[in-house]
């Protein structure tokens, strides 16, 4: 449920572009911090507000509630980071040597960030009793990427891809199971693996023709 606010208004030192950006990225810096501190249950406006310095009435002139505090903050940890390292990252185009390994690059790079780190653990931890935060990272960061990825390969007809969409799911899958594994389950100190080796054979796999000789039967 909202929390209402009894804070003045905006002051107007607040306003104008230059003062609503650094407004907004003050919150969300303030908002990390409390998140990760607390967890999103014990989270609220109030001490967001009171980390951030301003007033609960403008975190929600900004962001309306607490999930759209957290979506925003999702947001910027993930989706505005892809965009400042990949460039025109709504618009993949090029050829799939080179597009694949440079998105499948950009995402492992932003993945494997501390500030992503830290959100994609908490995100685990309360996904029990907060079931709509794992919905929420899905539809924000895993669906957007695979909705990316699928209309590239539907351009790529050369690839001869049967499902764009389930090729997709399985490349970005993948990447975020390998940061799983490296991050949050430690496998950094336990199984180790490089980077590139991951990456170099995801793009093999996507450029191997779909119609190629299978030479192990699934029927025993």
């Amino acid at each position: 449920m909202l929390e209402h606010s009894t804070s003045p208004p905006e002051s107007a030192s607040e306003k104008g572009a230059g003062g609503i950006h650094q407004k907004r990225e003050q919150i969300l810096q303030g908002a990390m911090r409390i998140f990760l501190t607390l967890g999103y249950a014990s989270t609220s406006m109030d001490r967001v507000a009171a980390e951030a310095g301003v007033s609960k009435q403008t975190i929600y002139s900004h962001f309306q509630d607490k999930e759209g505090l957290f979506k925003a903050l999702m947001e910027r940890v993930t989706i505005d980071r892809v965009r400042d390292l990949f460039g025109a990252v709504e618009d993949l185009s090029g050829e799939p040597e080179s597009v694949l390994p440079r998105f499948a690059t950009v995402l492992l790079t932003v993945m494997a960030d501390e500030d992503y780190v830290s959100l994609l653990r908490l995100i685990i931890a309360e996904s029990a009793r907060f079931p709509e935060l794992a919905q929420l990272y899905t539809r924000t960061v895993i669906q957007r990427g695979r909705h990316l990825l699928a209309h590239y390969f539907s351009s790529r007809p050369e690839l001869e891809i049967a499902d764009p969409e389930a090729t997709a799911q399985l490349f970005i899958g993948s990447l975020v199971a390998y940061v799983l594994a490296q991050k949050i389950l430690q496998g950094e100190q336990t199984i180790p693996i490089e980077r590139d080796r991951i990456i170099n054979s995801l793009v093999d796999l996507v450029l191997t023709p779909q119609n190629a000789p299978v030479t192990r039967s699934l029927n025993h």
